[in-house]
């Protein structure tokens, strides 16, 4: 268990399904990763306001989504200097070779199938530590 001086990481959390959202909730606090708070939000607009009011260090979205998609938040991101360290997962069930090479080059560190592991999500945290 972390000390209270430990570093504690803020995950935001963004996937249009509110039941997705919960999985991969629980997903996280079985990392094993200090947690700090854990944000959520149904899409990339949401996400953005989020990250505009807190400090996260990991977020983990969706691609296809209403409003703002999981693209067009990560291309948002990556204009921002203050968000450049924040370890970015895309969490997805199309599992295409173009979407893979598309978020990697929108600087997602990791692609994780939907449906996911808890082990699958507690390696994508890893990369906090």
């Amino acid at each position: 268990m972390p000390t209270d001086t430990a570093k504690r990481f803020n995950v935001l959390l963004v996937d249009d399904s509110r039941l997705m959202r919960t999985l991969l909730k629980r997903a996280v606090e079985l990392s094993q990763i200090p947690l700090g708070s854990v944000f959520e939000a149904s899409n990339g607009r949401e996400a953005l306001a989020v990250l505009e009011a807190h400090t996260v260090d990991a977020l983990f979205t969706d691609i296809n989504m209403p409003e703002m998609t999981g693209f067009e938040l990560l291309s948002t991101i990556n204009q921002q200097a203050r968000w450049k360290t924040m370890v970015r997962v895309v969490i997805s069930a199309n599992d295409s070779a173009a979407e893979r090479t598309r978020s990697e080059e929108l600087g997602a560190s990791q692609y994780v199938d939907k449906p996911f592991t808890p082990d699958a999500v507690r390696v994508a945290l890893s990369r906090l530590l």
